[in-house]
C-alpha cells in the first residue's frame, strides 16, 4: 500500500493521528459524497443523517454550489474587506430580506465568530458598565474564550479558567429565572430557538415572548443564535420565526455555505450603528469564494422552498422514529431531531453500531441520538435510515 493510500485510512488511535487530540481519533475517513450519501476510503456507502452537524443542508457536492465555487475560484478569491465584492453584498441583501429587512450584516468564517461579533456589538451598544451577556444553561455558542463562557455548560469552562468576565446564565425555558438575572449591567440576552448541542431542546413560545418583553422593558438587546437552526433547518427560514418574536441580532453559519466556511451576524441597522470602522474585523469574512457558495446555497434554498421540505420530511422522520420500539420520545423542530432512547440504552454505543452498518448520526446526549439529514433527504432514505435504527436498537437490547 502506498503512503497516500495509508493516509486515506484513519489511524486506530490518537497516538498515530497527525491531528491535535481535540476530537477522538476518527474511526472512518470519508472521501466523497453525493446528496445524502457518503463513501469512505474502502468504498462503503453511508447515509448521512448528521449533515456535518447541520451544515450540508442541500446534501453533499450539490452541483449548483460546486459550480459556483469553481467559477468563483477561477475569477476572484480574495481582496480583503478594504474593498467591496459583488457576492458578499448580494448575500447580505438576501439574508436581510429573509430576516424581515432593516438590518446590516457582518461576515465571518464560523458560528463562534458570528457570536463573538454579536457579543462585541452588545458591549459596544451597551457602553461601559453595561456589558453582561445572559444566556441559558444547556446552551452552546462556540469555543472561543468569550463564546465558551457564553455557553451554559460549566463543565466545559473549568479547564480554561479564568474566562472573560461578563457572562451570566439562567434556567432554560424559565422566564422568571431570566427576569431575576437581568440587572442594569446586562446589555444583551443570547438564546437559541432550539438548543442543538445541548440535546435538541426547543424553546417554548411563552419563554421567547417573555424574553422579548423583558428586553424591551429593560432596554436590553435580544440576540438569537441561529447557527444550527437557521436557513430552513427547523421548518422556517429561522427558528425564531416559530416563536412570534423579532430579535435585535441574529447569528448564523453552518448551512449558509453548505460546507464552505462562512458565518454571519445580522443586526437591526440602529444596533449595527454602534460599530465604527476598526471596532471589529476579520481578514477572510465574506471573501468572494465563500460568499459565492452562500449565494448559490440561498438561491437553491429559495427555489426548492427549503423550510417546507424540512417540515414535511421532518414530520415523516419524527413519526417513523416515534413508532420504533426502543425510542421513548422524539423532540425537535423540522429536520433537527433528537430520538430519546429507552432507559438504560447507551446512545453512543448505538451511534457507533449505526456507523458500522452505514448510517451517520451522533449521540447528542448519553441517552439521545441527533438526526439532522439534508433537507433534500428522500422518503426512501428516511425509511432506510429508520430501518437501520430499528435493527441497531434491537441488537442493543438483545446482544
Amino acid at each position: 500500500m502506498t503512503a497516500h493510500a495509508d493516509a486515506m485510512h484513519a489511524p486506530a488511535d490518537l497516538a498515530a493521528c497527525p491531528l491535535m487530540p481535540t476530537y477522538r481519533a476518527p474511526s472512518v475517513q470519508f472521501v466523497r459524497g453525493a446528496g445524502t450519501e457518503l463513501f469512505d476510503a474502502d468504498g462503503r456507502r453511508h447515509l448521512d443523517f448528521l449533515s456535518g452537524l447541520a451544515v450540508t443542508s442541500l446534501g453533499h457536492a450539490h452541483p449548483e454550489v460546486a459550480a459556483a465555487i469553481a467559477e468563483q475560484a477561477a475569477t476572484l478569491l480574495h481582496v480583503s474587506n478594504l474593498f467591496g465584492t459583488e457576492p458578499g453584498w448580494q448575500v447580505a441583501a438576501t439574508l436581510d430580506r429573509l430576516l424581515g429587512g432593516g438590518g446590516q450584516v457582518f461576515f465571518c468564517n464560523s458560528g463562534a465568530e458570528a457570536n463573538e461579533c454579536a457579543i462585541k456589538l452588545a458591549r459596544k451598544w451597551g457602553g461601559r458598565g453595561r456589558h453582561v451577556v445572559v444566556s441559558a444553561f444547556g446552551s452552546f455558542h462556540g469555543r472561543t474564550l468569550a463564546t465558551l463562557h457564553a455557553t451554559g455548560q460549566p463543565q466545559k469552562h473549568e479547564a480554561f479558567q479564568p474566562l472573560p468576565e461578563g457572562f451570566r446564565h439562567h434556567v432554560w425555558n424559565d422566564a422568571d429565572d431570566l427576569a431575576r438575572v437581568l440587572d442594569p449591567s446586562v446589555a444583551a440576552v443570547l438564546l437559541e430557538p432550539v438548543q442543538g448541542e445541548g440535546g435538541v431542546n426547543p424553546a417554548t413560545v411563552e419563554y421567547f415572548q417573555a424574553a422579548r418583553r423583558l428586553c424591551d422593558e429593560r432596554g436590553i438587546l435580544l440576540m438569537v443564535d441561529e447557527v444550527q437552526t437557521g436557513l430552513g433547518r427547523t421548518g422556517a427560514w429561522f427558528g425564531f420565526q416559530h416563536l412570534g418574536i423579532v430579535p435585535d441580532v441574529v447569528t448564523m453559519a453552518k448551512a449558509l455555505g453548505n460546507g464552505m466556511p462562512i458565518g454571519a451576524c445580522w443586526a437591526r441597522r440602529e444596533v449595527a450603528a454602534a460599530f465604527e470602522p476598526g471596532d471589529h474585523a476579520t481578514t477572510y469574512g465574506g471573501q468572494p469564494l465563500a460568499a459565492a457558495a452562500a449565494r448559490a446555497v440561498l438561491a437553491v434554498m429559495e427555489r426548492i422552498d427549503a423550510p417546507a421540505l424540512a417540515r414535511s420530511r421532518g414530520a415523516a422522520l419524527t413519526a417513523a422514529l416515534e413508532a420504533l420500539p426502543g425510542v421513548s420520545a422524539v423532540r425537535g423542530l423540522g429536520l433537527l431531531i433528537a430520538a430519546e432512547l429507552a432507559p438504560g440504552t447507551d446512545a453512543a454505543a448505538v451511534a457507533a453500531r449505526l456507523l458500522d452498518v452505514g448510517l451517520v448520526v451522533n449521540a447528542v446526549t448519553p441517552t439521545a441520538l441527533r438526526l439532522a439529514p439534508p433537507l433534500t433527504v428522500s422518503e426512501a432514505e428516511i425509511a432506510e435510515a429508520v430501518a437501520l435504527i430499528a435493527a441497531a436498537l434491537a441488537e442493543e437490547a438483545h446482544p
